[in-house]
């Protein structure tokens, strides 16, 4: 069973309860308010004392639905919760405000590649605040908790590109903080995990990419919560250090202060909420290379 067909079935039977329940009220409102009218009735007549078997029916019968959509629901739950023993390991790493998943092989992308027809189980991991896991194509969504182990698990029946958003407000940019997962035959899934970085420009990217800093910069000048990447290097930048405003140049120095302690030099008129970030000297250099690139 996938996750869809253990959702679909549910979300029907209720929806097909409280639509037989709707037309069954509102039908008998209507004959009640016609028939009974008080032009037609001036005066009360009714003389029923009571009926022991319509109490007993009127009691029984949403206590039988009550318990029904429970045990429905219920069992759907635990097939939500209990992932298959053959499903595929991906990490997925949540933070303002992007996605970065990472796989046993230690690639990571900011979409999450799946093989089409095997269960995948998706760990959870939030960097910074309260984020959502939240795909309508598979029926899940569950929350990203700092601190707390969770986890998702779906099957992809179909390739395909599928909608990842986050489904928590976290922040400025929470609406920016979409992804897809791409759903690949299994073949064309395993050359892909097999893919090497193709050269300094191909990795830096791809390490932007790993540390959700392409979800406050764009590399095409778009405006975003920081600034753009695009001509950053040897550029003047209006900053304001230790309380005092000064112009500085983008070199290299300047690019490695920004990535390790970005609360050292605020940029004009962008808000000081990028955190401190603990990077290895080798991806470190690899960024700011790729940066200087980025004329």
């Amino acid at each position: 069973m996938t996750t869809t067909q253990a959702v679909d079935p549910v979300f029907k039977f209720l929806f097909a309860a409280c639509t037989v329940l709707l037309l069954g009220i509102t039908i008998t409102m209507i004959f009640f308010v016609v028939r009974y009218r008080r032009s037609k009735n001036p005066e009360p007549t009714s003389q029923v004392a009571g009926s022991p078997l319509l109490e007993v029916v009127w009691t029984l019968l949403p206590t039988l639905l009550v318990i029904g959509m429970f045990y429905y629901g219920w069992t759907s739950y635990l097939s939500l919760r209990t992932v298959p023993k053959n499903a595929m390991q991906v990490t997925a790493e949540a933070r303002m405000w992007s996605w970065s998943f990472v796989y046993d092989n230690g690639k990571t992308s900011p979409k999450l590649y799946v093989p089409v027809g095997r269960p995948v189980q998706v760990n959870l991991v939030s960097k910074d605040v309260v984020h959502g896991f939240y795909v309508p194509a598979f029926r899940i969504k569950r929350d990203v908790v700092p601190g707390m182990k969770n986890h998702v698990w779906f099957v992809a029946t179909t390739p395909g590109s599928y909608d990842l958003f986050c489904s928590q407000y976290c922040g400025t940019a929470h609406s920016s903080m979409v992804s897809t997962v791409e759903a690949l035959p299994p073949e064309q899934f395993a050359a892909w995990l097999g893919q090497k970085p193709a050269g300094v420009g191909a990795q830096g990217q791809e390490l932007l990419q790993k540390y959700g800093c392409l979800g406050c910069h764009s590399l095409d000048g778009t405006p975003k919560v920081g600034p753009t990447f695009k001509g950053l290097y040897d550029s003047q930048v209006k900053v304001t250090r230790g309380g005092k405003a000064e112009t500085v140049k983008a070199d290299e120095k300047y690019l490695r202060e920004s990535i390790v302690d970005p609360g050292a030099a605020i940029v004009e008129g962008f808000p000081p909420i990028m955190p401190k970030s603990e990077i290895p000297e080798a991806e470190l250099k690899a960024i700011v290379e790729f940066l200087e690139g980025e004329k």
